[in-house]
């Protein structure tokens, strides 16, 4: 009966926890510790600083340990608290499965239509726009420093902007292998 709770729990975060991994873990702590009385706070909190030190998204984290620890909790073994942290898992990630299913059949069968084209057309000048926005929202004294304060770590850092940007675009180099020279570069340039 527990397993068809936790499943149900975390189906109905998964469902509607909208705002990603953060804006489900008010949802995740309402339904574990205030409302079922599952976990205390104290092992909620423990949990939640576990899934920010593993990696991948905190909300799916905090669903797998969160299962385990409730069948763990219930006295039922670690083999079934391996289950529980599986039905957690499971259930919390189906709804934006199902999600994901009918809108690329949607997709598919709609994707040579017009209105879909204008949507896709629309999207593309409004992702540049956010990339470039990442972009200059990184583009401050804490990343670059400035001519002022520390001239060197700025020239630095703009140089290895500008061969980053010109190896990716012009010379093609894998962006993962640039991402590894400038932080040697860094490393080397700026200790």
């Amino acid at each position: 009966m527990i397993f068809l709770s936790l499943f149900t729990t975390f189906f109905l975060i998964g469902l509607f926890g909208f705002g990603g991994g953060y804006g489900m873990l008010s949802l995740i702590q309402t339904e574990i510790v205030i409302r079922h009385h599952w976990l205390s706070s104290a092992e909620f909190t423990n949990i939640v600083a576990i899934s920010q030190m593993t990696p991948g998204p905190i909300g799916i984290n905090s669903a797998t340990y969160c299962g385990y620890t409730v069948i763990h909790n219930s006295g039922m073994g670690i083999g079934l608290s391996v289950l529980g942290s599986a039905v957690a898992t499971f259930a919390i990630t189906l709804p934006s499965f199902i999600l994901m299913i009918v809108i690329s059949k949607m997709l598919m069968k709609y994707m040579k239509t017009a209105a879909v084209q204008s949507i896709f057309s629309g999207l593309r000048p409004a992702v540049v726009g956010l990339l470039a926005a990442a972009t200059l929202l990184l583009l401050n004294t804490d990343n670059f420093s400035s001519p002022i304060n520390n001239p060197w770590q700025f020239y630095i850092s703009i140089a290895l902007f500008i061969a980053t940007f010109a190896g990716t675009m012009w010379l093609k180099i894998n962006p993962i292998k640039m991402i590894c020279y400038a932080a040697f570069a860094g490393l080397v340039l700026l200790y």
